[in-house]
């Protein structure tokens, strides 16, 4: 019921249309009940009269029939146009929730889970919903009101006999029941194994140039196999599974027509039932058997649609760890200093990444940090915007606790330029006004030259309108990571993060960005992660981040003298040039 419960709240914005789309089904259902009614009553009442008062009515009859169809007619066609549009609209609904739902989701949601899963449910998932959502009401409402309408007509008509027929429906409920149970679990297993496959198709086609480079199309071929060959099983058990439901239903409905030739022979020949009677019970059983057909046809589109809103439930109710809190108000004119205080972290249940940090970085002071991979870096950097929240201790912004501003104030406040730079698929132009939509032309073009790739942009063909490609393919490194810093320049914070800026680059583009950095930097409070020690010398302060902590700080000239891990790591570094 609270499954139930929730996907009726979808349909609230559209209960016009949804009554509307109830009333044509009420209609289309009183005029298929309607017609053996009416066939009945010209056999026994006005067929029998004479030629010419025959000739006369059939005219009037005519019409009204007609006008009965013509009625049918545009109630159906609502029901299967404006019907299906107002299912395609709940979709839209439930879409933009998953989607907002999911943007709202802090970094660790994205660390557990798989984006071809997420792709599943936003697509193949959302689409069988819909299809239940329209289908699903009209269907049970139509079926609800024949089988009732009919039931009680076929009582009027033979009570022992529709007692009899009462008691073989009752089994096959029954039995759709219980088949029904088992249909529900094996349609879930449905949804996670086609996750499963989206997931590799995924995976695989994001990382395609790797698998070329190292010739492991095979491979990936294999891994694929398995998630489709897994999802084919899966497949087969609920196409077993609807066998036997659909079987069994038939051969109930069998007994249902055995039941009444059975009886309705020995009722005739008890003198109970005429002949006439028997030929309109057989009409309105057509009518009672169909909305059982339609309702077992309906069981495995239920199904699909009920374990795709279970899924997208399980999303949409996932709670964001990382929200701004009663009474959060944005932080203004941020200077940028920034204090972290005995911060320690850990992911989940691992082990704790920051232990008992202290750092405190003065306004427009530029602070490095460095050590060896996986000393917690970028984990630093990820708790200042709050990616990820402190598991203790506190950080603050011009003595603000970064928990008691709102998220996008704080974010808005940080500019970051990291490694790993992400292109949108689009143009220049779109790519570096991500860091500011709203501006304008003339300050996307300063924040162009501001990033020295101006120049270059004006070389091509088409400038700021030509199209990047997925993910940037058309642009080298140094040209992605420079938009990158475009977009920083354009979105003008106070407090910048660079992660690794400029490791994965050669050293004539990491001498070009290494002047937009400079630039960039001038005037804020920069954190800065490097490897290469090299573009971090002029730092204010260089802290070596190693074994969950801080191992020693200074400047450059400061750490040199002492002899101590920064030493070791910028001489193993230089010497290794030298050589």
């Amino acid at each position: 019921m609270k499954v139930f419960k929730k996907f009726i709240k979808y349909y609230k914005p559209y209960k016009f249309l949804f009554f509307t789309d109830m009333i044509c089904a009420l209609i289309v259902c009183l005029v298929d009940l309607s017609f053996p009614i009416i066939l009945s009553y010209l056999s026994k009442n006005f067929f029998i009269k004479d030629r010419d008062t025959v000739l006369t009515g059939i005219i009037y009859i005519a019409v009204g029939l007609a006008i009965m169809y013509v009625a049918k007619y545009f109630c159906q066609y609502f029901i299967a146009s404006w019907g299906h549009i107002m299912g395609a609209r709940m979709e839209t609904d439930m879409r933009q929730d998953l989607f907002y739902h999911l943007q709202m989701l802090p970094f660790s949601y994205y660390d557990e889970n798989n984006t071809g899963e997420m792709m599943s449910k936003l697509v193949s998932d959302l689409f069988d919903i819909s299809e239940l959502a329209h289908h699903g009401p009209e269907n049970v409402f139509i079926s609800a009101l024949k089988i009732l309408g009919s039931f009680v007509i076929l009582m009027m008509i033979n009570v022992k006999m529709t007692f009899i027929l009462f008691v073989v429906t009752l089994i096959m409920v029954i039995f759709s029941i219980n088949r029904n149970t088992k249909m529900q679990k094996i349609f879930f297993d449905n949804r996670k194994k086609i996750a499963n496959v989206n997931s590799s198709v995924q995976d695989s086609l994001e990382g395609i140039r790797v698998v070329k480079s190292f010739a492991n199309e095979s491979v990936e071929q294999k891994k694929f196999d398995v998630s489709n060959n897994n999802y084919l099983k899966s497949k087969v058990k609920s196409y077993k599974a609807m066998g036997e439901f659909i079987a069994g239903s038939s051969l109930f409905q069998g007994m249902l027509y055995l039941s009444i030739i059975v009886s309705g022979a020995v009722f005739i020949k008890d003198g109970t039932l005429k002949i006439s009677d028997l030929a309109i019970y057989a009409l309105y059983i057509n009518i009672f058997i169909n909305p059982i057909d339609v309702l077992i046809n309906f069981m495995e589109q239920f199904q699909k649609g009920y374990a795709g809103f279970k899924r997208f439930i399980e999303v949409v109710e996932t709670k964001p760890s990382i929200l701004d809190k009663p009474g959060a108000e944005e932080i203004k004119n941020v200077k940028g200093n920034i204090k972290f205080k005995d911060v320690c972290f850990k992911y989940d249940d691992a082990h704790e990444v920051i232990h008992n940090l202290n750092i405190n970085i003065d306004a427009g002071k530029t602070v490095a940090l460095v050590g060896p991979s996986g000393g917690g870096k970028t984990t630093i950097c990820s708790l200042l915007p709050r990616f990820y929240d402190v598991t203790s201790g506190s950080i603050t912004i011009d003595d603000n606790d970064i928990r008691d501003v709102t998220l996008n104030s704080l974010r808005n406040a940080i500019g970051v330029v990291q490694q790993d730079v992400y292109i949108f698929s689009g143009t220049i132009r779109d790519n570096i006004a991500y860091g500011r939509p709203e501006a304008s032309e003339e300050e996307v073009i300063e924040a162009a030259k501001g990033a020295n790739i101006h120049d270059y942009i004006m070389s091509l063909e088409d400038g700021y309108d030509t199209f990047v490609g997925e993910r940037g393919v058309k642009l080298s490194g140094g040209q992605k990571q420079r938009i990158s810093i475009a977009r920083v320049f354009l979105k003008n914070p106070p407090i910048l993060i660079l992660d690794e800026a400029t490791s994965a680059l050669d050293n004539e583009s990491e001498k070009y960005i290494q002047k937009s950095l400079e630039k960039l930097s001038s005037g804020r409070t920069s954190i800065v992660i490097a490897h290469r020690l090299s573009t971090i010398r002029n730092a204010d302060e260089i802290i070596v981040i190693k074994d969950r902590g801080i191992k020693e700080k200074g400047n450059h000239e400061e750490l040199l003298k002492k002899g101590g891990v920064y030493s070791y790591y910028y001489n193993m570094q230089f010497e290794g040039l030298n050589a």
